[in-house]
Order: C-alpha cells, then structure tokens, then sequence
C-alpha cells in the first residue's frame, strides 16, 4: 500500500482508517473500524522481529554485581575471561563462568611482556601480575599521594614497548577535595615510576587513543561537576600537554565550562578512517541551567588538524542520568552503536531513568532500539562492556549484573586479536589500529586498555561487515608508527596476527 495519507473508504457506514508504523520492519499497519490490516509493500517479510539478545545470566552462572567491568582472555585459552565485582571468572567454552579468584575490578593488560595480561585496580591502586593458571599476585608499586580515582587507562605512552598507566584522580565532595591524577611509567616490566601527580578536574572516566595518527597514545578524561574534560595531547615521550580547547572536545555548551561527564567512548562512527569521540554527561535541565547534554564529537582529520567538531546529540534522547557508554557493533552492519548506562532508577525529575542502546546508521544519526533489542527496563549501572564471549561472531554485553548473549548470525564478521613482540610493541598490542576499506568506507578500531567509566571491553577487535562475505585486507598500525598490509582475510573467523620487527 503506498505511503500517502489515510481517507475515508466509501461504504453503506463511515469507515475509520488510521495509518501508523507496524512492529514489523518497514511495514505500515492499517486501522479500518477495528479491523488491523498490514501493507504488502514491506521491506522485509511479515515475520515478527526477535529480540537481539538473550538473558544468559542464570545459565551462564555468572554472578557480578552492576560496578564497572572487564573482559580479557587471562589464561590464553581463546575464551574471554570476566574481572568484575571483586572477582575473576573463567570462562569454560563460552558455555559458563567459574570464579577463580579474588581480584578488585581492574583494567587489563600484560605489564611485563610476559605473555600473560595482568590486572591493575583502579579502586585499590593495586597491581597484580598474572602468574598463570588464574593466580594472582599484588606487586608493590612506587609510594602514591592519597587519592580517590573511578577510572584507569593502559598505553605505552613514551614508546619503549612497555604499558604505562594513567590513573584518574576524583573528589571527595563533602570536604571538597579534587584528589591528583597519577601517571605511573613502566620500568621495563620490573616496577613503575610516578611521573606525575598533580589535582586537575573531578575525573571520572579515562580513556586513550591516537586519534591524531602520529604514533603515540593521547587520554581523554572524561570530568565531573561541570568541569572541562581534558585531552592530554602526548610528545611520545609520556610528555602531555592538555589540549581539550585547542582540538574542540571539552564537550559542553554555551553558558558552561564543561558537563558532568562520566565516560567517554572513541570510535569510528562514520566509517571515514578516523577514530571520533562520544562525551557521555549527566545533565540537569531544571533550575541549576540547561546542562550539556551527551555529544559526538567527529574527528576532522589531517586537513582540520585532526580539530573536533561538536555535532551534539544526533538522536541520543535526553536522560538526566546517563553515565558510561561503550561503543560496539552489536548487529554487525558495519557501524557502531553506543550502549550508554544511567546511574539513578528515577533522577530529580522523578522520571525513570534507564540504560539505552542507540543503533548508529553511520553518518552520526543514533536511534533507540532498546526494547526491539531486548535490553529494556535494565536497572541503573556503571557497568558497560562488550565481547564475544561465546566466538560466534557477535558482540555480547555484560550490563547491571546481567550476560547478554547476541543472537545476530545473518552478517559478515571478522574478529582480529592482535600480539606485540614484546620490544617494539607492547604483548597487549595496546594502542595498535586496524583498518579494513569497502568501496568507499574505512572501517576502523583500535584496541583500547579502558572505556567509559572504569570498564573495559574485549582486547579482540571486532568488525561487523554487514553483507560483504568476500575476503578483505587488513591495514594494521602498530603502537610503533610501522604498518602492516595483510591480503586476502576469510570472514567468519577470529584471526591472530603478532608483530614481527623488519629484518
């Protein structure tokens, strides 16, 4: 039936005809006196939608509660492990989780070039080195200033082939304190050495990524109480120069110096090859002003500087409460989409407030498909981290205590796990990028130590590809400014790739 305005059929009575959208894709239903008609011209079959992901939680035997969390494959076995909620679970299979040991939610990587990835407890200000077989053990680190900190980053930030940290420094309100940032330089896997420490903003957030392309790591801190965010521009010697104003991401809006940010994700969310920004903030719209709202920021590239512009929301609808996002491609159309938490069940507006997943239609247009996912009504959390827990080729999320396993099969996926030399790059490969081009779109990630506030998603970098089933080539950038062209990749695989020096 054709999409024009409803009218009147003639009869022996006055028919009723409402026209308004199905709950089937791309389809109109048609209300004619009681009686439900669907058009033919639908986009896809009348077959109902199922929901994307499933309620996995009590099969799984995952036990967590809704604080921040990571994902990181501990013990080599190819399975993505859990270290949330004081607790590690191993992974059996991707069919269920086992605790095995008592660690602080943590932040991820391999510290010594070992081989193992280890844990560092941004609450604790803790390391633990992973001794294999699930063991951990604390490793002393250099005397730290009193500080309170919501959020850590790993990177190799002066370039000699080990992780480095960079550990946000947050408030204690009531006697008001701004608690200092700590920068903690790796000394060749042995221990670590304060840089720097100094109070800055009420950091919630940290997150890093070269979005500038010279080669080194840059950390964007996300800031609360309508402070600035910072963008901390690195010289690749771990020297940084706060640089949020000059390259256009403070993330606010007229009237105000900065927003309640809580978390920030990086992303290419336009495909264009370059790693754009989403500023996530709590907002008060009431008598304390027109606070800033959540934004995308998009990556200008060389010919800008690699400036920011703010596009503002772009469909992410206003919540008072929102919190930490995360960006995965949960339906594997080649996009990415943002999951965003909130923090409060009902705000000071006296509205419910709850986590949302915003699909991304690649040219910074967001729209709301929580409840066609299904992830309505999820309770308020930090926690927001995305794998592929179960190797089947789609992103699974683990939100508020509960394991979502993602259900999509009908696109091309490929994951890409990444390995340093262990000299020129760091074991993790942190700070590493990987590009794959389809006609005229450049799919783009990059492995990333910590998101958001405190989580942390999968080291395995994951591509949706939407119908694209041929082989593709991969463009990787190493942490140490080489790249490396691979050819002729299958889809439907997860591929290893380890960096090897030119002879």
């Amino acid at each position: 039936m054709p999409d024009r305005p409803a009218r009147s059929i003639p009869s022996q009575k006055e028919l009723v005809v409402i026209r308004f959208p199905s709950p089937f894709t791309g389809c109109h239903a048609w209300l004619v006196s009681g009686f439900l008609f669907l058009s033919a011209a639908c986009s896809t079959p009348l077959v109902a939608q199922a929901p994307v992901f499933k309620n996995v939680t009590e099969a799984s035997g995952l036990k967590v509660s809704t604080d921040a969390a990571c994902w990181i494959d501990l013990d080599n076995d190819g399975w993505v492990d859990v270290c949330g909620s004081g607790g590690v679970w191993k992974n059996n299979s991707g069919k269920t989780f086992t605790r095995v040991a008592d660690v602080p939610t943590s932040v991820a990587a391999d510290f010594d070039n070992d081989g193992l990835v280890d844990l560092f407890s941004w609450s604790a200000r803790r390391l633990y080195h992973n001794d294999g077989k699930m063991k951990f053990r604390p490793i002393e680190l250099p005397k730290l200033p009193p500080s309170v900190s919501r959020g850590a980053c790993w990177g190799d930030f002066n370039g000699d082939g080990f992780v480095d940290l960079y550990v946000g420094g947050y408030e204690d309100w009531g006697k008001g304190i701004t608690w200092p940032y700590q920068i903690l330089i790796n000394e060749k896997g042995k221990t670590f050495k304060l840089a720097q420490s100094k109070s800055q903003t009420r950091a919630r957030g940290v997150t890093a990524c070269d979005f500038d392309q010279d080669g080194d790591l840059d950390v964007y801190v996300s800031s609360y109480r309508l402070q600035p965010n910072l963008l901390w521009t690195n010289d690749g010697k771990a020297g940084f120069t706060e640089s949020a104003k000059a390259f256009g991401v403070i993330a606010t809006s007229a009237g105000f110096g900065g927003g309640h940010s809580i978390g920030s994700a990086w992303g290419d969310f336009n495909n264009d090859g370059l790693i754009d920004l989403f500023a996530g903030n709590f907002a008060h719209v009431d008598g304390r002003g027109n606070q800033p709202k959540s934004r995308f920021l998009q990556n200008l590239g060389a010919k800008q500087a690699y400036k920011f512009k703010d596009l503002g929301p772009c469909g992410v609808h206003y919540q008072e409460s929102y919190a930490t996002p995360s960006a995965g491609d949960y339906d594997n159309d080649g996009n990415l989409d943002v999951f965003f938490t909130t923090v409060y069940g009902t705000a000071s507006f006296g509205r419910k407030n709850n986590p949302v997943l915003f699909r991304n239609n690649g040219q910074f247009a967001v729209t709301d498909v929580t409840a066609a996912a299904g992830l309505a009504g999820l309770p308020p959390t930090y926690q927001s981290a995305w794998a592929d827990y179960n190797n089947d080729g789609a992103l699974d999320l683990l939100s508020g205590g509960k394991l979502f396993q993602n259900t999509t099969r009908d696109k091309g996926w490929l994951g890409v796990r990444l390995q340093g030399d262990g000299g020129q790059v760091n074991r993790s490969a942190v700070g590493a990028q990987v590009r794959i081009t389809i006609g005229k779109k450049t799919h783009t990630r990059q492995i990333e130590a910590g998101t958001g506030e405190g989580n942390q998603n999968d080291l395995r970098l994951h591509f949706g590809l939407g119908d694209h089933k041929d082989p593709v080539t991969l463009e990787i950038l190493w942490p140490n400014k080489s790249r490396q062209v691979v050819k002729n990749v299958p889809l439907g695989k997860i591929v290893t790739y380890t960096y090897s020096p030119a002879k």
